[in-house]
């Protein structure tokens, strides 16, 4: 019984920003109905799999859904997902606007028949600008947000991509914001409205937030950027035998640094002595501390700052990180039963909640697992749902014999 409890929500996304927002939906207890074409979503198909369709990324994407195929380019494929929208809390699709308008599912033609529908779009680029037709991917927004950029800076001068669908996530998560509010602004005026939620615009905030620097001004000030974020040994420290992740912050995890390392002449130095002064010198204060993590081994490392009170990780692997000590005591990765996958190692739903307790109930379904139960709950008879397998217009569970 999570906080989304009785929320219906009609998933038209593909890939991952989209899935990854509805995703968070269903984990909080909506009910998501997966909208799929009859050759499904194409993440089905990517990494390792133990049967087709059914990757890695795909089912940690898609988990506490309902799927159903549909062929919307035929009419009547059109007109039973417009019955499932008649009864919907949200629509959220990922296309850009102008395709949801030549399949004649425009925010003007579903308002009309559901005018309290919250009717989401996660796509590239605000409509009122020179890109609103455009398409748009991860890859595309990283650079042009100014993140690959950054990468550069902070690296080899090489522009590069962070190895992580990090727009995706970042605008499916303010989609979800964006969701909810608009849920709200319904509880309290009646009405359901459009909303938009582009993709560069939310990366440019979110980038050019740390990174406006002297730019914010006008006249600028200087040329923008966050010096400690840019500093070239802002990074995993190497120790003697490995890595480390460790900050040194404030004043006073400074003063704890310095007396458990001897390092008293730190407090004289200016550079060193107080935060002002850490800040204008940084890149010369993250080179000492590189410096000084080769000194001693990682366990020697994590010993001496965890008694310290000072900031300190490990840094992990992709493997590891499934064993981390924290992570294992709250079971964070718990491996479960999937009904044709078999064992599968999923992730717990991160945020906790006193009296609705969110956790997923239905792990990723196969394409078109749910179609005779979807279409049954919106009123289709036995021969109707025939019909439509038939015509070509859905496809069966998977298993049925027809």
């Amino acid at each position: 019984m999570g906080p989304l409890q009785g929320i219906k929500v009609i998933d038209m996304t593909t890939v991952l920003m989209g899935p990854y927002a509805t995703q968070m939906l269903g984990d909080y207890g909506a009910d998501v109905i997966k909208v799929e074409t009859l050759a499904g979503d194409v993440m089905r198909q990517i990494g390792p799999a133990r049967h087709p369709g059914m990757g890695p990324v795909f089912l940690n994407t898609n988990r506490s859904k309902r799927s159903i195929a549909l062929d919307l380019k035929k009419p009547a494929g059109r007109d039973a997902v417009l019955r499932l929208i008649e009864s919907a809390d949200v629509l959220i699709y990922n296309v850009r606007p102008q395709a949801m308008a030549r399949l004649r599912l425009g925010y003007d033609v579903v308002s009309k028949l559901n005018p309290r529908l919250i009717y989401a779009g996660v796509f590239g680029f605000g409509q009122d600008g020179p890109y609103a037709a455009k398409p748009a991917y991860d890859d595309l927004i990283q650079g042009a947000s100014g993140l690959a950029h950054l990468m550069a800076i902070g690296g080899d001068g090489t522009p590069r991509y962070v190895p992580n669908a990090l727009v995706d996530r970042i605008v499916g998560t303010h989609a979800v914001g964006a969701i909810l509010a608009s849920l709200v602004h319904r509880e309290r005026s009646g009405r359901g409205q459009r909303v938009d939620i582009p993709m560069l615009e939310t990366m440019s905030g979110f980038v050019m937030g740390d990174h406006m620097g002297g730019l914010t001004y006008e006249p600028p000030l200087d040329k923008g950027g966050y010096a400690r974020h840019l500093s070239p040994d802002r990074r995993p420290y190497r120790t003697a035998d490995g890595y480390i992740c460790v900050i040194v912050y404030n004043d006073k995890q400074w003063e704890n640094f310095i007396k458990a390392t001897g390092r008293d002449d730190m407090r004289a130095d200016p550079k060193f002595a107080t935060f002002a002064g850490r800040a204008e010198n940084i890149d010369v204060v993250y080179a000492e501390l590189a410096r000084m993590m080769l000194e001693r081994t990682t366990a020697e490392w994590t010993d001496l700052l965890d008694k310290a009170d000072i900031p300190t990780l490990p840094m992990h692997d992709l493997e590891s990180i499934l064993t981390d000590p924290h992570l294992a005591a709250t079971n964070f990765f718990p491996v479960v039963d999937h009904p044709t996958e078999g064992k599968i190692r999923s992730m717990r739903v991160s945020a906790a909640w006193s009296d609705t307790p969110a956790k997923p109930e239905r792990l990723a379904p196969r394409l078109g697992e749910h179609s005779d139960e979807i279409l049954r709950e919106a009123g289709f008879s036995a021969d109707e749902i025939s019909a439509l397998v038939k015509d070509g217009v859905t496809r069966p569970a998977p298993g049925r014999q027809d």
